[in-house]
């Protein structure tokens, strides 16, 4: 349940920031920015925060590889479900929010990395502490 709730607060991340749709922070400032730039400021300050948040804990638990392997990985299941008819590739707004999913799902094993590998293994990650 951990990582679904960690998971969906990437995907509202990314979806907020940006999305096929009218609805997305790139969409509202273009239309509203400079009319309202201290709500776009703010915006996009709280945006940044969670973006801080999510790439750093992704990028200390699984590294440049994990996330190029989970992208590696995604990738290979999308072009399986093309290859096999399931999924088309005609649809530019459902490939944008698998663009979003996608991203989404590295950024939720990225942050829920430790606690799936403490499960897995037994062994907890330790962050470093400097000594005096």
């Amino acid at each position: 349940m951990a990582f679904l709730l960690r998971w969906l607060i990437a995907f509202i991340l990314l979806a907020a920031t940006w999305n096929p749709t009218q609805w997305n922070f790139i969409n509202w400032v273009r239309a509203n920015g400079t009319d309202n730039l201290p709500v776009t400021v703010l915006g996009g300050l709280v945006l940044l925060v969670g973006y801080v948040v999510y790439l750093r804990a992704t990028f200390r638990s699984i590294g440049p590889l994990g996330v190029g392997l989970v992208l590696a990985l995604c990738a290979a299941v999308i072009w399986v479900l093309v290859y096999y008819g399931l999924l088309g590739t005609g649809n530019a707004a459902l490939n944008q929010w698998l663009a979003v999913f996608i991203g989404s799902l590295v950024l939720g094993i990225g942050m829920s990395w430790s606690i799936i590998r403490r499960r897995i293994s037994g062994q907890a990650d330790v962050d470093d502490v400097d000594q005096e």
